[in-house]
C-alpha cells in the first residue's frame, strides 16, 4: 500500500502523506514515493497545481530516526518541490517538526489550522536544521529563525505565518477556508504563467541549493554520526532527557 495516495479534482492533484505508524515521518520509502508522485505531476498536463496534505494529527514528524532517508535523497525531494513547474500548496491540520518544516518551507503557498504546531527540534537532539535551511532561511524572518532554531520552542500557526514559515493561519481546522481562494486562483492561471511566475519567486531558494547543498549534506552527516547526536536520538526514543539537560 502506498504511503502517498493521490487524488485529482479540477486541475488540483492532492498528495496525502499517509504513514500513521510513524506520524508521517520522513522514512526512505516515504521520501522516494513522494518524489515519484511529484515527478508524475510534473509530466501530467491535467495537473495545474499540487496540494500536499496528511492523514492524522501530524503533518510530518521530521526524519524517521529508525529508517532515515539518505540526506542526498531528502535534499533531492526538497529541490523537486521547489523546481516543480507547478505550484505546490500545503494544507496543514496538525503538527510539524524538524525535517517536516523543510518540506513545508519548500512549498509555494501554505495554510495551517488552529490545531497545528511547529518546532525545530534538532538542537535538542544534538543536530541542526542543516539541509532544511536551504528552502527556509531565504523565506524566514532572521530573528525568528535564530530564536526557534536555537531553542527548539513550539509555536502555533499564527506565529508561523508572522515569521514567514507559512502563508496563512486559518480558523478553520482543515484550513480549507484559507486555501479555497488560492486554489481558485491557480485554476484560473495559465500553465505557462504559473511556471514562469514560480521561477521568479523561487530563484533565491534555488540559489541556496546551488550554493550550499554539498556543504550542508556533509554537515548533516557529520552531526548524525556524532556521540552527542547518538545520545540525543537515544534519549528521544527512550522518552527521557539527554545527558546535557540542566
Amino acid at each position: 500500500m502506498t504511503l502517498v495516495p493521490t487524488a485529482h479534482e479540477r486541475g488540483i492533484t492532492t498528495l496525502t502523506l499517509d504513514s500513521p505508524a510513524n506520524r508521517n515521518a520522513l522514512s526512505a520509502r516515504l521520501v522516494g514515493e513522494l518524489r515519484d508522485a511529484l515527478s508524475a505531476c510534473a509530466e501530467d498536463p491535467s495537473v495545474r497545481a499540487v496540494q500536499l496534505t496528511h492523514t492524522g494529527t501530524t503533518f510530518c514528524a521530521g526524519a524517521d530516526l529508525k529508517s532515515p532517508p539518505d540526506p542526498a535523497a531528502f535534499v533531492a525531494l526538497l529541490r523537486a518541490v521547489v523546481e516543480l513547474p507547478k505550484p505546490v500548496v500545503a494544507r496543514v491540520r496538525g503538527h510539524v517538526r524538524a525535517g517536516g518544516l523543510g518540506l513545508l518551507g519548500a512549498c509555494d503557498i501554505s495554510a495551517a489550522g488552529p490545531g497545528a504546531s511547529f518546532a525545530f527540534t534538532e538542537s535538542r537532539l544534538g543536530l541542526a536544521p542543516a539541509v532544511i535551511s536551504m528552502p527556509l532561511l531565504p523565506r524566514l524572518d532572521p530573528r525568528a529563525a535564530a530564536r526557534y532554531y536555537l531553542t527548539g520552542e513550539r509555536f502555533d500557526a499564527a506565529e508561523a505565518a508572522r515569521i514567514g514559515l507559512i502563508t496563512a493561519a486559518s480558523d478553520d481546522p482543515d484550513a480549507d477556508e484559507a486555501l479555497a481562494p488560492v486554489l481558485d486562483g491557480l485554476r484560473r492561471a495559465s500553465p505557462q504563467g504559473l511556471a514562469a511566475s514560480k521561477r521568479l519567486v523561487t530563484a533565491t531558494v534555488l540559489a541556496a541549493f546551488d550554493r550550499d547543498t554539498d556543504t550542508l549534506i556533509e554537515r548533516s552527516a557529520h552531526l548524525f554520526a556524532s556521540p552527542e547526536a547518538a545520545e540525543g536520538v537515544t534519549a528521544f526514543l527512550e522518552r527521557r532527557d539527554p545527558a546535557w539537560v540542566l
